[in-house]
């Protein structure tokens, strides 16, 4: 249920990070397909590292998913190397791919069609996809409104006292999905928003000085 005084404090928190830091032009990929795979291969590495690791996928004509389909999973545990965990990340890869043709024919139509709640369900149902990853996959490759909740917002959203440090995933999801209107353009924003904080001020040991949310 919404509260009108928290939807208030949550978009004064989006107006202070959009003023401060501007648009993210996040998530960088240039198809639907990159996307996906750049959400898996992002599991607990940085971004550079995956940049290495897609731009190893462009160059062996592998950035798409029947080409994922029919290379061996150690040919592409190789090529996908940079990003870090790599076997366990080509085979998560590879589950997901193969899920992608078993339910949906490979067609993307049938994909985005699924009402979102199903949809979330059937792509969190593939070994290896948690729901930071299959929400990041719904909002950046599939255009769903969701809110996406990754370390870089929880440790914003306690630094500033909005949940508590124990707080888990679907809480602190529902605060954003309860309390502002689904807009796929915006949840992107904000949430891109909120890793720029993270990573500026709200680190292991907090910058607080200039922070936008100093006051809050």
């Amino acid at each position: 249920m919404k509260n009108k005084h928290t939807s208030k404090r949550l978009m004064d928190i989006y107006n202070r990070l959009f003023e401060r830091f501007g648009p993210q032009h996040w998530w960088p990929g240039e198809t639907k397909t990159e996307i996906i795979i750049g959400a898996i291969l992002t599991q607990n590495t940085n971004w550079e590292n995956v940049k290495k690791a897609i731009l190893n996928l462009k160059k062996a004509r592998m950035l798409n998913f029947p080409a994922l389909k029919d290379i061996n999973v150690n040919a592409l545990a190789e090529l996908i190397r940079p990003s870090g965990y790599y076997n366990i990340k080509a085979k998560r890869l590879k589950n997901f791919v193969d899920f992608f043709f078993r339910e949906y024919g490979g067609s993307w139509k049938k994909f985005q069609a699924q009402p979102l709640p199903l949809l979330r369900e059937h792509i969190l149902s593939v070994n290896g996809v948690g729901p930071e990853t299959g929400d990041s996959i719904l909002l950046y490759a599939l255009g769903k409104p969701v809110f996406v909740i990754d370390a870089f917002t929880k440790r914003a959203l306690i630094e500033h006292k909005l949940i508590k440090a124990d707080a888990d995933y679907h809480s602190v999801q529902k605060l954003f999905m309860d309390n502002l209107e689904p807009d796929v353009l915006f949840f992107n924003e904000y949430h891109a928003l909120f890793v720029r904080l993270a990573k500026e001020h709200c680190r292991t040991k907090p910058l607080c000085e200039k922070c936008p949310l100093e006051k809050v």
